[in-house]
């Protein structure tokens, strides 16, 4: 069983960042992809961004060119550095962690969810 706490959300200003980490215990976090979603108030939850066991790194369209995942294996830490916030980027936004995963799937076919963090920004 893999557990998932993820922090860092906040309250930032539109075109701010912030930095959100998500710590694994449990399961071998090297073998799994770990991915990144977020839900706003009424929305469905979205793909924000993945990085798979091998490596590779999906971003949504949204988000390309602003957020950047990475995760140090020795750690067992996931990390989303969100630069350039906007207005529409405020959700709750949750670590997702799938063994053996190749990190395209949507959030469902992810075993191991956290319990998210929230994410505000104001205008």
């Amino acid at each position: 069983q893999v557990q998932l706490v993820e922090s860092g959300g906040g309250l930032v200003q539109a075109g701010g960042f912030l930095r959100l980490s998500c710590a694994a215990s449990g399961g071998t976090f090297r073998l799994h992809a770990m991915g990144w979603f977020r839900q706003a108030p009424g929305k469905e939850r979205e793909f924000a961004a993945a990085i798979n066991w091998n490596g590779d790194i999906y971003y949504a369209d949204s988000v390309k060119g602003r957020f950047t995942i990475s995760r140090d294996n020795s750690k067992k830490t996931v990390y989303l550095q969100m630069n350039s916030l906007k207005p529409e980027d405020p959700a709750v936004y949750y670590c997702a962690g799938d063994l053996w995963g190749d990190g395209l799937g949507p959030a469902r076919d992810y075993k191991y969810l956290g319990q998210g963090t929230q994410v505000t920004v104001s205008s």
